[in-house]
This record gives structure tokens, C-alpha cells and sequence, in this order.
């Protein structure tokens, strides 16, 4: 896909050869559940009480505006550190700024989509990627395919990770936030809402750099770590998230990176003059803890870790290929960014 249009999205490449399996995700809300992994815990002191909350079929935005409703707060008072999936069974913190006076007792709270399990207080407000990261279990239903096949990509997994894709909902129904971003960057839309802005920009940093990464995938080099790479903390190679300065990889790793860029020219210049800052994103995950198991010989049980800001999907769609039942789609990304 070049300039021009993005109204779908292309169907990127798979790390590993694909097991031909297919499987139901989300039958039900308790077949995906969503634990975080909080920086820290409350220290029982402090102007904000930090809540650990349960969800189940509510998205965080919907649960952080009962909460403010019901500690009589603004919703700006109210703070969480990643968005978790709607359809699903999710546990997270949220914090409320409540300096004065008494502290409501909202694990009495009544809400048939989610409870509050304990509160105590702490010295800072919960902020967007204030985690480690995130735990999964999730049971796959009515499993078909060669079950030798599915576990040689779960074994290949464990040993060298996946491709750091950003996952399909990042970008909206039908891919539609990237052809939004794109006409706004191009100014033949006007997006006054920041919120929206955000949405459209982090979608189209995000398919850029899924393009890089593809484009190494298609080469045999996604894994592997080319001459002028810029290594992370883990010393795992990055790809671009666009913006304005220098490329700071160089060699062989920057003319990749400035070939995939030459091809979306429009929405990269248009992110360096809409503000955005080059950053570095680690082209592999690697999912922590990952382990398997078959109750019945069509149901596939998935536990593993993964840190704030990988996509879980980006580790099933190496392992099968999956739908959801149908239902009306507004769902959140699952890790924090």
C-alpha cells in the first residue's frame, strides 16, 4: 500500500510458517481474562485512592465515569494506567484525586459489569503506562486444525518471540482510523476533538511502523539485528514510530526504514509537522511464562505475560487464526501504550 488511500488495511506477513488452525476467541467474556501489572502497589497513604477493579463486558472509559459518579469527582480526577478489552474478564487500578474529607466506601459500590475489590490510598494519580505490563489467560473454543502444527509455532514462541505488530485495534473498525489520521494530516478534514487526534496520529505512527516491520518479516530479518539498528535496554532491535528529527538508526536498518517511509511520504511528513518526536519500538515481544494446555481436544488454554504496550493479539495470530462471535465493536486495545 502506498499514498494515496488507506481505507483497508494490508494483511501483514507471519513470522512463522502459518498452522492452518482456526479457533472462536471470546465466547465468552471469562474466556479472555486480563490481569495488570501495576508498577506498584498503594502505600495506605496519600490524596488519591487507588482502586483494584474487575471488570466484565464494560470498557475503562465507561468504568472510570461511574467512578467518578459515584465519589462525586470530575472525570479528570479519575486515572488509570492502560485501556483493557470490553469483552472480557479484566482486573485493573484506577485511581480518584479525593484530598479532603471522607473516604467513600466504593467497594460497596453495585454495578452488575464490574466491582471494586479494595481501595487504599496513595501519593499519585494513576497516569497512561504507569504498568509493567499485563497477564493473560485465554481459552480458545472449538479448536480445528493439526494440534503438531499449532504447538511447533507455540514451541518456536517461547524460544524467539513474535513480531511487535500493533494489533488490529489500534486502527479502528476496518482499518478506518488510518484513512482518517491520513485525511487529516492532508487537511481535507478538520478534527477539532483532541481525543480523536490522538486516536487518528497513534494510528498512523502505528501502521507505519507495522509496514517496517513487515517489510523485515518479508526479508528474513524481523529477528535478527542489522548493521545500523537502534537496540532497545534489552538490546532487542527497533523500528521507527514517525516523527520529527533524524532517523537514528543508520546503515542497512535506516535505508530500510526510509524505503518503507518513501512509500508513505504523506503521512510521514505530515506526522513530523503535526509535532510528533521520533521514538523506538522493539520490533520483537517476547511473551513471558508462556504455557499451554488442552482440557477437551478442541478447547486451547494460553497463559503468558507481556509488557505494557504489546498486543496479545500479536501472539495468537502466530499460533491460529481466530474469530469472535458478533457483536457490536468498540472494544479497547488490551495493553497499555
Amino acid at each position: 500500500m502506498t499514498d494515496a488511500h488507506y481505507t483497508t488495511l494490508p494483511l501483514w506477513p507471519n513470522a512463522y510458517p502459518l498452522s492452518g488452525a482456526s479457533a472462536t476467541l471470546k465466547q465468552l467474556n471469562e474466556d479472555f481474562l486480563v490481569t495488570e501489572l501495576p508498577l506498584q502497589l498503594p502505600s495506605g497513604e496519600g490524596e488519591h485512592v487507588w482502586l483494584d477493579v474487575e471488570k466484565n463486558g464494560a470498557n475503562t472509559a465507561f468504568v472510570a465515569q461511574q467512578l467518578a459518579e459515584a465519589a462525586g469527582v470530575q472525570e479528570r480526577d479519575v486515572g488509570y494506567a492502560g485501556l483493557k478489552d470490553r469483552y472480557a474478564l479484566t482486573r485493573q487500578w484506577f485511581s480518584i484525586y479525593l484530598p479532603k474529607g471522607e473516604t467513600p466506601d466504593l467497594t460497596a459500590l453495585q454495578h452488575p459489569e464490574f466491582k471494586v475489590l479494595s481501595q487504599s490510598r496513595h501519593v499519585k494519580k494513576l497516569r497512561p503506562g504507569d504498568l509493567q505490563g499485563n497477564r493473560f489467560r485465554i481459552v480458545l473454543r472449538d479448536v480445528a486444525g493439526e494440534r503438531a502444527a499449532i504447538e511447533a509455532n507455540l514451541k518456536a514462541i517461547a524460544a524467539q518471540g513474535v513480531p511487535n505488530y500493533f494489533g488490529a485495534q489500534r486502527f479502528g473498525f476496518d482499518g478506518g482510523n488510518v484513512e482518517q489520521g491520513r485525511a487529516m494530516l492532508a487537511r481535507e478534514v478538520r478534527v477539532r476533538n483532541p481525543k480523536k487526534k490522538g486516536i487518528y496520529l497513534s494510528a498512523v505512527r502505528s501502521f507505519v511502523f507495522n509496514e517496517v516491520l513487515a517489510q523485515r518479516i518479508q526479508q528474513g530479518l524481523w529477528g535478527q539485528t542489522l548493521p545500523g539498528d537502534v537496540l532497545d535496554d534489552a538490546g532487542r532491535p527497533t523500528g521507527p514510530l514517525w516523527g520529527r528529527g533524524r532517523v537514528t538508526s543508520t546503515d542497512e536498518a535506516q535505508a530500510l526504514e526510509n524505503s518503507v517511509a518513501a512509500r508513505h511520504a504523506a503521512l510521514c511528513d505530515g506526522m513530523e509537522h503535526a509535532g510528533l518526536d521520533q521514538e523506538r519500538r522493539a520490533l520483537v515481544a517476547h511473551p513471558a511464562e508462556l504455557s499451554w494446555d488442552w482440557p477437551q481436544p478442541d478447547q486451547l488454554v494460553l497463559s503468558f505475560s507481556l509488557p505494557a504496550g504489546n498486543y496479545a493479539t500479536s501472539v495468537l495470530n502466530e499460533i491460529l487464526r481466530t474469530t469472535e462471535p458478533e457483536r457490536h465493536t468498540d472494544s479497547e486495545p488490551t495493553p497499555a501504550e
